[in-house]
């Protein structure tokens, strides 16, 4: 099935995959390409023998190959594998946030060559970062989607994904590319962006976070992750983004609205209402 697998990218979630497959496929050749030494030297110290800095090293004979770095570094690590690989036969996929992107570089650099390409995207994370914040356990529990232009046409690239990301404990759901940026705009990407604007707007002096209880801290927890890599996943999936956050703009007015009639009633529902669909998590 799987014998060799490549994880390019040491940081939270590409460490995290790594120290994972490591306990979950002990039969399986797990190897972390990290452009930084000392990142590698750490996760050799965990037990990733074959974590390093060369990435042609990292790749040979590998299977499957994760691409965990930013977005936008994907497609010239896409050239490089097809460079170093020659005309082998291998899975790619990716953790990326956004999917319409990736699949648009990606897919047209593998025509005519025996190398296939599915989307993944874990849904885990924290709003630390690093190889030193990766833990094993990071994935139990979470939602990986699957995505392709084509499923018909990615069966086998699917079938192998699914197993693996079962294997690290996630539960599975196969979108194409557009609908996964749709979703994960509003279930990921617009719930960091209004966490941003509450700690704008909750924490405008600087002294009164002292007062601030359980309530603004898991209200702004995600504000505090890294501001360079949710910049690049922001903007990389706006569209959708901006299509939230128009609806959230329609809900703040009626609420004012409750608020500026006085209307107990109508707050009682409104409140009843989200109390609702947040039990649905």
């Amino acid at each position: 099935m799987i014998k060799r697998v490549a994880i390019l990218g040491a940081g939270l979630l590409g460490g995290s995959v790594a120290i994972s497959a490591k306990e979950n496929f002990p039969d399986v050749e797990v190897a972390l390409w990290a452009r930084n030494p000392d990142v590698a030297k750490d996760a050799r110290e965990m037990g990733i023998e074959l974590a390093s800095t060369d990435l042609a090293e990292v790749i040979r004979g590998a299977d499957l190959v994760i691409l965990a770095t930013p977005v936008g570094t994907m497609p010239g690590l896409v050239r490089e594998l097809l460079e170093l690989r020659g005309d082998e036969e291998f899975l790619i996929t990716d953790v990326g946030s956004v999917k319409r992107l990736t699949h648009q570089q990606i897919d047209p650099l593998l025509k005519g060559t025996r190398v296939s390409y599915v989307g993944s995207h874990p849904m885990a994370g924290s709003e630390k970062k690093g190889f030193s914040a990766a833990q094993g356990d990071l994935l139990n529990g979470a939602a990986c989607i699957l995505t392709s232009e084509d499923m018909n046409a990615n069966v086998a690239g699917l079938d192998l994904l699914e197993y693996f990301w079962m294997k690290l404990g996630c539960r599975i759901r196969k979108l194409t590319p557009e609908d996964h940026d749709y979703a994960v705009a509003r279930i990921s990407h617009f719930p960091h962006a209004m966490a941003s604007m509450v700690a704008m707007v909750g924490l405008s002096f600087d002294d009164i976070g002292e007062l601030a209880g359980g309530g603004l801290r898991d209200t702004t927890r995600v504000a505090a992750g890294d501001p360079e890599l949710w910049a690049e996943i922001m903007l990389e999936n706006r569209d959708a983004l901006q299509r939230s956050l128009t609806e959230s703009i329609a809900e703040l007015a009626k609420f004012q609205e409750i608020l500026r009639t006085n209307n107990k009633a109508e707050m009682l529902d409104y409140l009843t209402e989200a109390k609702r669909r947040r039990d649905l998590i």
